[in-house]
């Protein structure tokens, strides 16, 4: 379907202390699925990096002593604003990210979602009361605990959820009353853009908020500064871990990768397994964090489930992510697709079998699933980011426990059985940052603390928690006598 070329393409400014720029180096933004212009951004430069900061930090003075209430109209017309321009938004991410609409409709709720979340948090940002007259001489001494908002926020956002993953980063920053500098993906800066007229028009103060796309040369400032109190990035490991070297003193959240395991218990529904893991692997063509990466299978259950799960990936259908029927789309560039399928010849070469999908075309790779993989290859060991899941047989629990965590990642893993003693063990034994009883992986609901252990990063999104990275507790401590 030729949607693409019906529109003229449009050049967008940048978003600083409260103005749209139009300066710098003008970035076309391509169609992963035909490559077709989709529009023209201007990046910002080091100057502009620099002068966010800058207005980040005078806003800051405003941000930080507005009321909860008014925190609260601000998110809650920013969800208002998201809801009348839901199909726009969607279109836009279908357009720059080749997410299909379908799925690209999913993440505008979402969104929506996360700043009425965050509007709600806004107003229970608690604290405590502390009795200190515990010793003779502390008689008549007690003490509040409030929490503060910490200071200027960086926020860094990967191009796979390119409005709700700046919505985890913003909506947080609004409800706590912090400032802050945005640097979206390059590959998909459109809805951050749009995000940031919602949110101006919402009446958030000149600074507070900050979109600018920039080269990763010059947004090296966002880590370096010590004006920024706050960096919080989603994307990469390699990159997170980078940048947590160079941050010097201030506080860091690394949301990273992941290669998500399952196990599938032979007392588990099978069919509602094989479903929920075939949408686990394959929505956006497995370029999320919690792609649905390792399926074990108990052995007595290995050949039934597999049949329902390729019987799965045989009804999906493939194509422009603007076709409303379209379940799968391209991959964000040539050069991941060609990787992953790099990945799944290295695998066959090894001994692997390819039960379906392996082919490639253009940056579109087919679904694919492997078996008779081991635990050392980069399908299995690495994050493969792509529509590639490998199945196998266990015979003991416990050690299909110990395979899911022979990973350098820990995000999540999705366990299926109806024994609630193995439940137990897994979410006693299993190092992630989440385990979801009775469904995939890449199960999330925006208000829960969502975030990994060990190579997946460190700290938890989710507006609470998020909010309280984003605030500091202060101590007041009264002596009455």
């Amino acid at each position: 379907m030729a949607h693409m070329t019906a529109t003229p393409v449009a050049t967008r400014g940048f978003f600083l202390d409260g103005k749209w720029i139009e300066e710098g180096d003008l970035v076309e933004i391509k169609s992963p699925f035909d490559q077709a212009v989709v529009a023209q951004v201007f990046q910002g430069q080091k100057k502009h990096a620099e002068a966010a900061i800058a207005a980040a930090v005078k806003a800051f003075g405003t941000t930080r002593r507005l009321p909860a209430f008014e925190r609260q109209r601000v998110l809650r017309r920013v969800a208002e604003s998201i809801t009348e321009r839901k199909e726009e938004f969607a279109h836009t991410m279908a357009l720059e990210a080749g997410k299909p609409i379908k799925t690209s409709r999913q993440e505008v709720e979402r969104a929506i979602f996360t700043f009425t979340v965050a509007a709600e948090e806004s107003t229970r940002i608690y604290g405590e009361f502390l009795p200190l007259d515990w010793q003779e001489f502390t008689a008549g001494r007690w003490g509040i605990v409030r929490r503060f908002p910490l200071g200027p926020i960086a926020g860094i956002t990967p191009f796979n959820f390119p409005l709700n993953l700046v919505a985890h980063k913003v909506a947080p920053a609004i409800a706590a009353g912090c400032s802050m500098v945005l640097k979206p993906a390059p590959q998909t800066p459109l809805c951050a853009l749009m995000l940031a007229e919602a949110v101006q028009q919402a009446g958030w103060p000149d600074g507070g908020l900050n979109v600018l796309p920039l080269s990763n040369d010059d947004a090296g400032i966002l880590a370096t500064d010590e004006r920024i109190k706050l960096l919080s990035f989603t994307g990469s490991a390699a990159v997170g871990w980078e940048i947590k070297k160079r941050v010097g003193k201030k506080k860091v959240l690394l949301e990273l990768g992941g290669n998500a395991g399952v196990i599938v218990h032979s007392d588990s529904d099978l069919a509602y397994a094989a479903e929920r893991c075939v949408g686990g692997s394959f929505a956006y063509a497995g370029q999320t964090c919690i792609s649905v990466q390792r399926i074990l299978v108990e052995q007595s259950a290995f050949g039934r489930f597999t049949d329902l799960l390729i019987e799965g990936v045989k009804n999906l259908r493939i194509g422009d992510p603007l076709d409303e029927s379209s379940d799968l789309g391209p991959m964000i560039r040539e050069s991941d697709a060609i990787r992953a399928s790099d990945w799944i010849h290295e695998a066959e070469r090894g001994g692997a079998r390819v039960l379906c999908g392996g082919k490639r075309r253009g940056s579109i790779l087919e679904p694919t699933v492997l078996t008779g993989t081991r635990p050392e290859m980069k399908v299995n060991s690495q994050e493969i980011f792509a529509p590639v899941v490998t199945v196998e047989s266990y015979d003991d629990f416990s050690q299909a426990l110990r395979q899911l965590n022979h990973s350098a990642y820990g995000l999540q893993a999705g366990v299926f059985t109806r024994d609630a003693k193995l439940l137990f063990q897994a979410y006693e034994e299993l190092e992630v940052g989440s385990v979801i009883a009775g469904d995939a992986p890449s199960f999330r609901i925006d208000h829960m603390p969502y975030g990994g252990v060990k190579d997946s990063g460190q700290g938890r999104e989710g507006l609470r928690y998020a909010i309280e990275e984003m605030t500091e507790p202060k101590l007041l401590v009264m002596n009455l006598r």
